[in-house]
């Protein structure tokens, strides 16, 4: 027997969804053949056959949120000679309609090692319980259910615990699991719930209410852009950029992009210019670790567009090293991949800063949230005309030109204000200047 593997999905994946099984038990599969479909926080992966043969067993189910590494199925390869001859179509014919549900105890729950370890001590079987944390992931809460001698986090309210222990919550709650930890003494609020005396009044729906559901990947961005706020103490700066230079240079050049198939963008300069940036300002393109944070050495510059599951952040690789029709030709490239939904997990994954661009009615100017594990976006403001002084032979005049305002967002915990100063400082001084090789 082969075992089928969920690979490693991407730089910081560590679990996925079964969405779709493609194949059934007992159908004879070639080398390569996709198996099933997952989905994760980045994008969505097929996950090929590692060996001809015939699938002797699917080990979960459809909507089940696996672990990296685990063994999603098992593969009878001494078949694959026997299906080359045609001996395999009655098994195939006599497959299953769908995947044979995995006894409960053979499929592993989602738990912290120090659950796990408590759990073991204390003798509870984790295969039973039904976790209430995210994904269903089992939390101190759920063992204080089922094990009267485990204590529960000081912090949780009467009002939202149990009345009594039991072995399984058969209700998932809404809470998210960041609600459920306590960090250096602060007890954060409960989404939906409230915080201390404040509670949140219960919904009543009316006449004409539309509830709309969780999408998957609005259910990941939301818990994402949560986790971002709580984790990183977020900074707002902003900067007035004049682009008359880069405006012309961009008018100057535009035609002939458009020509070749590309856009020549504001987008492009201003990535351009952070790169540079980066690779002179360090600190901001970093990640913070446990005790201490990464001067990283590639700058891999996020750029956020659009997708029709929503917004995603594809990554231009080494942009430092990039000249504007470089970084054109990875945006273009990367965009149309991501409208045409054919984005991958790599493209997605190993972004050491990130660039936000809301488009022609951005409004004036936004702080966005930190793309985790950046320490620092920049966002993009609607470009305007207005009225500016220039200095023209020693005079002070009044002129119109194209003005962008620039809000840099950056994570306090190891930026401080001369660094991301600097860095913004930089990169209105070299769009400015327009100083580029179109």
């Amino acid at each position: 027997m082969i075992d089928v593997v969920l690979p490693q999905l991407g730089e910081s994946v560590t679990e996925g969804t079964v969405s779709k099984w493609l194949v059934r038990e007992g159908e004879v599969v070639a080398q390569g053949q996709t198996l099933l479909e997952v989905a994760t926080d980045k994008a969505d992966a097929e996950v090929p056959a590692p060996s001809a043969g015939r699938v002797a067993k699917l080990l979960v189910r459809e909507g089940d949120v696996v672990p990296v590494k685990t063994v999603v199925a098992r593969i009878d390869e001494t078949t694959s000679a026997a299906a080359e001859r045609g001996e395999g179509t009655q098994a195939s014919a006599a497959a299953p309609a769908g995947p044979a549900a995995p006894p409960a105890a053979a499929r592993a729950p989602l738990a912290s090692p120090s659950i796990r370890k408590e759990a073991l001590e204390q003798g509870v079987d984790l295969g039973a319980m039904r976790g209430t944390g995210e994904r269903g992931r089992i939390t101190k809460e759920d063992l204080a259910r089922a094990h009267p001698a485990i204590s529960p986090p000081e912090h949780e309210a009467p009002s939202v615990r149990a009345p009594a222990p039991v072995p399984v919550m058969v209700t998932p709650p809404t809470m998210p699991a960041i609600a459920s930890a306590k960090v250096d003494g602060f007890v954060p609020p409960i989404p939906n719930v409230g915080y201390g005396q404040f509670k949140v009044p219960p919904y009543r729906q009316h006449e004409g209410d539309q509830i709309v559901p969780f999408t998957r990947r609005r259910r990941i961005t939301a818990d994402h852009m949560t986790y971002s706020k709580v984790t990183s103490p977020h900074v707002v700066t902003v900067a007035e950029v004049d682009l008359f230079r880069a405006q012309k240079l961009r008018d100057a050049h535009k035609d002939r992009y458009k020509k070749e198939g590309h856009a020549l963008t504001m987008l492009a300069f201003l990535v351009v210019a952070a790169a540079r940036a980066l690779r002179e300002t360090p600190q901001l393109n970093a990640r913070v670790l446990e005790d201490s944070y990464v001067l990283l050495r590639d700058v891999n510059i996020g750029v956020a567009v659009d997708s029709p599951d929503g917004l995603v952040v594809p990554v231009v690789r080494r942009a430092d090293e990039l000249g504007v029709r470089g970084i054109v030709r990875a945006i273009d490239d990367l965009a149309a991949r991501a409208k045409s939904g054919k984005i991958t997990i790599d493209d997605l994954s190993g972004a050491s800063f990130s660039v936000s661009n809301p488009g022609i009615k951005g409004n004036l100017y936004g702080g966005a949230i930190i793309n985790q594990p950046n320490v620092g976006i920049l966002r993009m403001g609607e470009i305007q005309k207005r009225v500016v002084v220039v200095e023209v032979d020693g005079e002070d005049l009044m002129a119109i030109h194209p003005v962008m305002y620039m809000a840099l967002s950056y994570d306090h915990r190891v930026v401080d204000g001369v660094a991301a100063n600097a860095f913004l400082w930089r990169v209105t001084e070299l769009l400015e200047k327009a100083d580029f090789e179109v």
